[in-house]
């Protein structure tokens, strides 16, 4: 099968090939380089060669809002399935600049969204975001749960989220997937690949790690009066790799999936910010500072998932714990150096 991956070498993107490749899908990867390296590409097919794995990776630098160069991929190749994570990602700097993201989110996914059409492709699987559910009125969260997305990156997603389920009323024999990531953190066991943000962190443990390696003086945690057990917000944080083994899941099982489906990825357990900075500490052996800071606006108390429905409809549920994330975090960075 010949796989698209839109966002290829973003830190859940590359991480996705690897997973592909290990399945032995042949895959194609778009990336326009805005947050992450060519260096990540050399580093995926370094992980492709320890796999054995002895067709061409290719990749081209382009970005999925230019219409004209999308049709050239897609008339290069017969596509089975695009895997669609291209996009922006920060929910401050989404509050900061919404017409960026609303340009960069909407208008490339409804390129994709027309070629996919154009092309008789019949499987597409979208990276969306469990901020589609806003302030959640209870955890943990399922997906029949009222949608209602309080920032513009999470309009985003939920607008995709909608055009999906519109175009599939039109193509009711296209298989179209929406997984609603809650928290990725940790690193490609090889510490090759993980995230390596060009700019400042959007998430918590690349502050951390950096503030491990020195290049931090301390971590903020922002809040400590929220209602839960030790007054810092609860997330659920899973790994990477297992966030990656859903998509490869949800594509082997999207041909009993048509129409429109929204799907959870989550642990399941809600870990605070101290759990995660006490589990690092315990697992590494190293000490981070921090430093408590106001709370930041649209910060909730708690957010978790029922992951029941992903195990149910794609035979997908977690494998690796806290530990994991936090060791293959710091290897990571110490490999980054």
């Amino acid at each position: 099968m010949n796989i698209l991956v839109t966002g290829g070498l973003g830190y859940i993107g590359s991480h996705i090939s690897i997973e592909l490749l290990k399945k032995n899908f042949n895959v194609v990867i778009i990336d326009n380089l805005s947050n992450t390296s060519l260096k990540v590409y050399e580093n995926i097919k370094l992980l492709a060669k320890n796999l054995k794995y002895e067709k061409d990776i290719l990749f081209f630098n382009a970005d999925v809002r230019d219409k004209q160069e999308l049709e050239k991929i897609f008339n290069k190749f017969i596509f089975d399935a695009v895997v669609h994570l291209a996009g922006l990602k920060s929910v401050s700097e989404s509050v900061n600049d919404p017409l960026s993201y609303y340009d960069n989110n909407l208008q490339g996914s409804l390129n994709i969204l027309e070629c996919i059409a154009k092309n008789n492709i019949n499987k597409f699987i979208f990276s969306s975001s469990a901020t589609v559910y806003g302030k959640p009125k209870e955890c943990p969260i399922k997906e029949d749960q009222e949608v209602c997305a309080v920032n513009p990156y999470g309009e985003t997603k939920l607008f995709v989220e909608k055009i999906m389920s519109s175009i599939s009323k039109k193509f009711p024999e296209k298989s179209f997937i929406s997984l609603r990531y809650f928290n990725p953190i940790g690193a490609h066991k090889s510490g090759l690949i993980g995230d390596r943000p060009s700019g400042v962190p959007n998430n918590l443990m690349p502050y951390i790690t950096q503030v491990a390696s020195g290049s931090r003086k301390e971590l903020s945690i922002f809040g400590k009066d929220y209602n839960t057990h030790d007054g810092t917000g609860v997330r659920d944080y899973i790994h990477v790799v297992d966030l990656a083994r859903g998509h490869v899941n949800a594509l082997m099982y999207s041909e009993n999936l048509v129409g429109y489906n929204s799907i959870n990825l989550g642990t399941g357990e809600g870990y605070s910010v101290l759990d995660i900075v006490r589990k690092f500490e315990e697992v590494n052996q190293i000490s981070i500072p921090y430093v408590f800071s106001e709370r930041r606006d649209g910060d909730i108390d708690e957010c978790y998932a029922n992951a029941d429905l992903a195990k149910t409809l794609i035979n997908w549920e977690s494998k690796l714990g806290l530990a994991e994330m936090c060791k293959d975090s710091w290897n990571f960075e110490k490999r980054k150096k």
